[in-house]
């Protein structure tokens, strides 16, 4: 070999070196963060489990590419900002926040790092977008629902209970979606010959004062509307509809699974799988300003049969074939 070709050769190889090792280098390892409601709902459970499965799919896998810290507020104001400030301090990469106390909590501790919500009834109301369609800003996510679900469930009501004639809307007031779903509800029940009134969500006390007071007349029912205050009187709406026989169409799945006479609701882990593409797309660095605010695709129609009979309902075929789910 000519030494000319030798020198070319090395020079080539040690050229290449550099390129080899660099393509060695481990990969950057991306952090979110994931603020909840309740670690021992396994509905909560479910739905972490079901956003970390969607990122897996899209090539995110905790421990190797990106850390995931998750804290659960417990659906408390103080805990979900003591959290919120602990986790933007580790300076996540994006922020997934469940519900608006997630948000909101988030808000007074960041107004830069990347947050995408899920189950946020009324984003815009609430101030965390400009607008569903260009959010602007640091935010953007998945609706808990569209107002006019809220229609479909007096429809229903109607639908399996025949004879109800009177409605109580059990809503949280303090939340601009509370009255936002009750003016749906309002606005088709005289199509459907039946009176509607408001049950405020405030305490346990006051519920149970309410719902009792309303059962005194005859041919009643209830319709539980989206709210986290909802989902922490679960239980107890529960029993105040079988104590009093009260036909009740509820906002989740989780409802009926606990014992609900019927819910018409988005699927609950469906936003939680659609929030992973988002985040997959801003670790990308599209901005969650750019990304519009999106309502639910899948809605769930779920019925416990057991509750039926104790009602003394026995639901007609057509709803029973468009079901999604029957407990017996």
């Amino acid at each position: 070999m000519k030494r000319r070709d030798f020198i070319a050769l090395f020079g080539s190889a040690s050229i290449a070196w550099p390129s080899s090792a660099v393509s060695q280098q481990p990969e950057r390892v991306r952090r979110i963060a994931v603020l909840m409601n309740y670690a021992d709902d396994p509905e909560g459970q479910a739905r972490l489990a079901g956003f970390r499965q969607a990122l897996g799919e899209l090539g995110w896998t905790d421990g190797r590419n990106i850390l995931i810290d998750t804290r659960w507020g417990a659906n408390d104001v103080d805990l979900h900002r003591k959290y919120a400030g602990e986790l933007a301090a580790l300076a996540p990469d994006v922020i997934l926040a469940a519900g608006t106390l997630s948000v909101a909590a988030f808000q007074h501790v960041t107004r830069t790092l990347p947050i995408v919500f899920v189950n946020v009834s009324d984003p815009v109301g609430a101030g965390f977008v400009d607008s569903l369609a260009r959010p602007g800003g640091n935010v953007t996510g998945f609706m808990l629902l569209e107002y006019s679900s809220s229609g479909k469930s007096l429809e229903l009501l109607k639908q399996i209970a025949p004879n109800v004639t009177r409605v109580g809307v059990i809503r949280d007031a303090a939340l601009a979606v509370g009255p936002a779903q009750f003016g749906v509800i309002q606005a088709v029940a005289p199509s459907l010959r039946m009176e509607v009134s408001p049950i405020n969500l405030r305490d346990a006390g006051e519920i149970e004062r309410a719902v009792t007071a309303f059962a005194r007349a005859p041919d009643g029912g209830l319709i539980v509307t989206g709210s986290a205050l909802s989902l922490v009187h679960r239980d107890l709406i529960i029993t105040l509809a079988a104590r009093h026989k009260l036909p009740a169409v509820y906002f989740l799945r989780t409802f009926v699974t606990g014992g609900g006479l019927i819910s018409y609701a988005p699927n609950s882990i469906d936003p939680y799988r659609r929030a992973a593409g988002y985040v997959d797309r801003i670790l990308k660095g599209e901005k969650p300003g750019d990304l519009p605010v999106q309502a639910p695709t899948k809605y769930e129609l779920v019925i416990n049969l057991k509750t039926a009979k104790a009602l003394d309902l026995t639901i007609p075929p057509a709803v029973l074939a468009r079901a999604d789910e029957v407990i017996e």
